[in-house]
């Protein structure tokens, strides 16, 4: 079984996808670091030069050739939602979780949100992606974890276990 962590940036996909894949002796697979090497250049940069678009484009691809695979744990990047296909796909070779932190927690790990590589950030605020990709994260989860400010990240590993397992 896979598992596939989705929400917003600063949400704690990587962190805790990290520590799920060790406590869980999985593979842990950074989608945005699988970008990163596939064009050789940081998300914002791939956005400032070629728009959301290709950002949103490279991203799907990079989940359509994950393929098969098993005892992974997934971290995309928060605009996978964008991604009707990419979001299929992940529902079928994982089990979706949301994790679902407030607003307040995400503006306070953000705080360079506009050189983040966030799709969406010339047009909206990060409440307004913040708003409108709630519903779609819900829309796709499996499961919904809240996140708290400062949580420990074991106390969520465990409770990501027991509602996948």
């Amino acid at each position: 079984m896979n598992i596939t962590l989705i929400g917003m940036a600063g949400a704690g996909k990587s962190t805790i996808g990290r520590a799920l894949a060790k406590r869980l002796d999985y593979t842990f697979i950074d989608v945005d670091c699988l970008i990163t090497e596939k064009t050789g250049m940081p998300l914002q940069t791939l956005i400032d030069k070629h728009g959301d678009s290709a950002l949103i484009r490279f991203e799907e691809e990079a989940i359509l050739k994950l393929g098969q695979m098993e005892e992974c744990i997934i971290s995309p990047g928060g605009s996978v939602v964008y991604s009707e296909k990419a979001m299929e796909h992940l529902k079928k070779v994982s089990k979706i979780v949301f994790l679902d932190a407030p607003f307040r927690s995400i503006a306070k790990r953000v705080r360079n949100a506009r050189n983040r590589g966030i799709v969406g950030l010339r047009d909206r605020s990060l409440k307004e992606l913040f708003e409108e990709r709630e519903i779609l994260y819900q829309k796709y989860a499996d499961f919904s974890i809240k996140v708290k400010w400062r949580e420990n990240i074991q106390n969520i590993v465990e409770k990501i276990i027991v509602l996948c397992f």
